[in-house]
């Protein structure tokens, strides 16, 4: 009798063993990613700006120029300049400094808004947006950026700039390139998370068999200390 007990407190005990070394083991790789992930920040990317507007509808011109050194402080102001396809030299467009827009050339009025950086004079996106978009806004766009970067003891100033080329055209067309690069974009995307569910599967195996190995090292540590009890027990008894 008090073998069976013995055995039915080791399986009871060796169950109870496995179902929180598994959920400690799966939760621990959780907790993990969650620490991590609140240490993120968000990432500038300097993405290219489109180039083919539609006549008659908005348009955004894209201008990103991202900080070599985000920890940084930094103040920066973006200027925009226009030159018409008929047009020999640059005109000042808009102007953008201390969170105050200013449309410059007359051509652009109540036609144009800010669309980059909001709340911030540390501008990375200096995105502008053009409303009602007419044959006349084909040209080139000149994006300057001019930073100031503040550190401990001193500031360093550093210009970037971007030009764009913008065609108007009546409705708008994609071409081949455009849609092999979304195809492939859909198809990355499965492939990643076909990959990430693979990860996944193998991680929970091998955390698994490894919860596995050390219940049954812990079962047979537990088997022997009541084996050994027993022993004493049935010593005891005979010496009686």
């Amino acid at each position: 009798m008090s073998v069976f007990l013995t055995s039915l407190g080791a399986g009871s005990l060796l169950s109870s063993l496995r179902m929180s070394a598994v959920q400690e083991l799966l939760i621990l790789p959780l907790v993990i990613m969650a620490l991590k992930a609140s240490l993120c920040h968000g990432a500038c990317v300097e993405v290219d700006s489109d180039t083919e507007a539609v006549a008659n509808q908005g348009f955004k011109l894209g201008c990103i120029s991202c900080k070599m050194r985000g920890e940084v402080p930094a103040t920066a102001a973006v200027n925009w300049y226009f030159k018409a396809s008929d047009d020999d030299e640059f005109s000042h467009l808009y102007s953008y400094e201390d969170l105050i827009g200013d449309v410059i050339d007359p051509r652009f009025y109540e036609r144009l808004d800010w669309n980059g950086s909001k709340q911030t004079k540390d501008l990375q996106d200096g995105s502008i947006y053009i409303l009602n978009v007419t044959y006349n806004d084909t040209g080139t766009y000149q994006c300057r950026f001019n930073r100031v970067l503040m550190y401990p003891n001193y500031e360093f100033q550093t210009n970037a700039s971007k030009t764009i080329i913008i065609n108007v055209v009546p409705r708008l067309t994609r071409g081949m390139a455009s849609i092999f690069s979304e195809v492939m974009m859909y198809v990355s995307i499965i492939g990643l998370q076909f990959w990430l569910v693979v990860e996944m599967v193998y991680c929970y195996r091998k955390i698994a068999a490894a919860g596995e190995e050390a219940l049954r090292e812990s079962a047979a540590e537990y088997l022997a200390i009541a084996s050994e009890s027993k022993d004493n027990c049935a010593g005891v008894q005979v010496a009686e």
